[in-house]
């Protein structure tokens, strides 16, 4: 994996990215020359178009992201892929329309459009059913042996077995655990020089994956290791990069304290942070006021009760605020305002509170929050009083997700479903905590374009 921005990038998406890129461009180019030729007229230097080929291919790109064209199982499945070219290709038309009516010196004519349209759409099926089996398959993985062979070594190995992995492992080596669980471990007393053994294998990282830190770490073997040029990783930091979240099961504080992240040095992103806030909450509020009155005159319809509520939430350094919300349980959902957790198919939610949670319309005031500063776009989302105090007993490092302020989406609501249990709570925990130590300007983006791929293909939604 390649680290932008603080944020890791498998190297065969962003091989891909780099294609489609270069193919979109040349699918502009092509679809204005062939309109070009039908109508007669001289087809000038490539340079004087730049403007409109990269508009074209930066707005069809961005939606190629926006509904997970790059996710792992674009790289599984040709007909997963094409699924969501089909989309991103809608979406970047429209997204196009709009660009070239507020801008139009980068504008394409429509029949130009047309053509670079359907040729990007040929074009990037094409280009998914040459690459795809050599993307997904082992030639972009990253070889790797294993230092030990208990519980924490055999996760690194069922990690690497899921479809999608990044990652082979070349081999394990037990470390003298007394109760190994990683069958095939080549014990360490009959390797004689472990460096040797790593490059015989072809690895390029060995991964340290012992269960007891108290440990004596094998000081002389890792610095024989890393002086032949091969990467040495801790578990945690391992794990961080391959799954994209802190893995609670293996970290400890000694690590959060010492690697890398948290950066001090955000005062010029925050300050772009709120900007981009204030700017987005006033014009959201703005365009979907009559898309949210409408909805509150037909929850209205439907059940008595307010068609709002407010509900307490903790934010920013364990402050409280409120948020608001359009209603999609039932009046009585709670007796005496006692917290409960969603349930799949939960009873109490009405007929239109379903619908308007699958597109997240329910979410839409929040944005008031946003404008008042106490939330933002994008951010851990802020839980209820009642179940901070029981996560905070129940989980560790809870509390360090209130270090950030929370958002209406997150790098947890693009990674895993709803949650409603303490076990869900755990698992978003982890992206809440990789979100808050790798926080940049660009993984904001990133989630923000995300967020419209929940929106169209909503998993786990409660």
């Amino acid at each position: 994996m390649i680290r932008l921005f603080k944020h890791y990038v498998p190297y065969a998406v962003l091989l891909l990215g780099v294609v489609d890129a270069l193919l979109l461009m040349t699918a502009a180019e092509l679809g204005w020359v062939i309109r070009a030729h039908q109508i007669g007229m001289l087809v000038l230097p490539v340079t004087t178009r730049l403007p409109q080929l990269f508009a074209f291919a930066a707005a069809l790109q961005i939606a190629l992201i926006a509904v997970g064209a790059y996710g792992v199982g674009s790289f599984l499945s040709l007909r997963f892929a094409a699924a969501r070219l089909a989309v991103a290709i809608l979406i970047g038309v429209v997204f196009l329309s709009i660009l070239f009516f507020l801008i139009p010196p980068v504008a394409l004519w429509r029949s130009n459009l047309a053509y670079a349209t359907l040729i990007a759409a040929v074009l990037l099926v094409v280009v998914r059913a040459m690459l795809n089996r050599t993307l997904g398959g082992d030639t972009f993985k990253r070889r790797i042996i294993v230092l030990g062979a208990g519980h924490r070594a055999a996760r690194i190995g069922a990690l690497a077995d899921q479809p999608g992995a990044n990652v082979i492992v070349a081999g394990y080596v037990a470390m003298g655990e007394a109760d190994p669980v990683v069958a095939g471990a080549v014990p360490r007393d009959t390797i004689p020089n472990l460096a040797a053994h790593v490059v015989d294998h072809g690895a390029g990282e060995v991964v340290l994956a012992l269960e007891e830190r108290r440990n004596a770490l094998p000081l002389k073997d890792l610095l024989r290791v890393r002086t032949t040029g091969v990467a040495v990783s801790e578990i945690s930091t391992f794990l961080e990069r391959e799954t994209g979240r802190i893995d609670l099961n293996s970290v400890n504080p000694s690590w959060l304290i010492f690697s890398d992240g948290f950066a001090s040095g955000r005062m010029l992103s925050s300050v772009f942070k709120r900007a981009f806030d204030i700017v987005a909450s006033l014009l959201l509020l703005i365009l979907t006021l009559p898309l949210i009155l409408l909805t509150a005159l037909a929850i209205k319809l439907e059940s008595r009760g307010p068609a709002f509520y407010r509900q307490r939430r903790i934010g920013l350094y364990n402050q409280g605020f409120d948020i608001v919300k359009l209603r999609s349980m039932r009046q009585d959902a709670e007796v005496a305002g006692k917290a409960v957790w969603a349930e799949k198919d939960d009873p109490r939610i009405t007929r239109i509170g379903r619908i308007i949670r699958l597109v997240r319309i329910d979410e839409l005031p929040q944005t008031w929050a946003v404008l008042k500063g106490e939330m933002s776009f994008v951010g851990p989302r802020p839980e209820r009083p009642q179940f901070v105090d029981q996560l905070e007993q129940q989980l560790p490092f809870y509390a360090e997700r209130h270090m950030v302020k929370p958002g209406i989406t997150g790098w947890a609501q693009i990674n895993y479903p709803y949650g409603a249990s303490i076990e869900d709570a755990r698992h978003k925990l982890e992206y809440d905590l990789y979100y808050a130590k790798n926080y940049s300007p660009f993984l904001d983006m990133l989630i923000l374009l995300q967020t419209l791929r929940v929106v169209l293909w909503p998993a786990g939604a409660r």
